[in-house]
């Protein structure tokens, strides 16, 4: 059986982490989790330019797990169908498969469940306002029937 490559797509709040957490443990799998990552590296989770970095090394680990045969789970959130596509022709590459998880969750509950994390901020979680939900919500390309097949 051929690893798979899990793509956990989804706006902030939507439920990626817990999704991932749970995949590690069902499948099991490798999961790779930028925040976390950005959390004890950096210390911040808006820096792009240092999550563009940590972003790259996990793609890294993850054709190489993948090329031993281990399943992989990244959450990066994959908002945009080009970084999706990407993603997908380097794991085929390597002779894994893809399975991309869409996590759809309408955007006054992602507020909602936000404001409520932001009220209380559990580890490796970074404060997000509204006005960044708004934004990455125009940002945000929503994956078509044929991505999820």
């Amino acid at each position: 059986m051929k690893p798979t490559l899990h793509l956990i797509c989804g706006l902030p709040g939507a439920g990626k982490s817990t999704l991932a957490r749970q995949l590690e443990h069902d499948l099991p799998a490798l999961r790779l989790t930028a925040d976390e990552w950005m959390a004890r590296i950096v210390g911040s989770g808006h820096s792009d330019e240092d999550r563009s970095i940590v972003e790259a090394i996990q793609s890294d680990i993850a054709l190489r797990a993948l090329r031993l045969g281990v399943d992989v789970i990244l959450e990066n959130g994959f908002w945009v169908r080009a970084e999706r596509d990407q993603y997908r022709a380097r794991a085929e590459a390597v002779g894994a498969a893809t399975q991309l998880h869409f996590l759809d969750v309408p955007r006054d509950e992602l507020w909602r469940r936000l404001s409520a994390r932001n009220a209380a901020l559990p580890p490796d979680t970074f404060d997000i306002s509204a006005e960044q939900l708004e934004e990455w919500w125009g940002l945000f390309e929503v994956p078509t029937a044929d991505e999820l097949t």
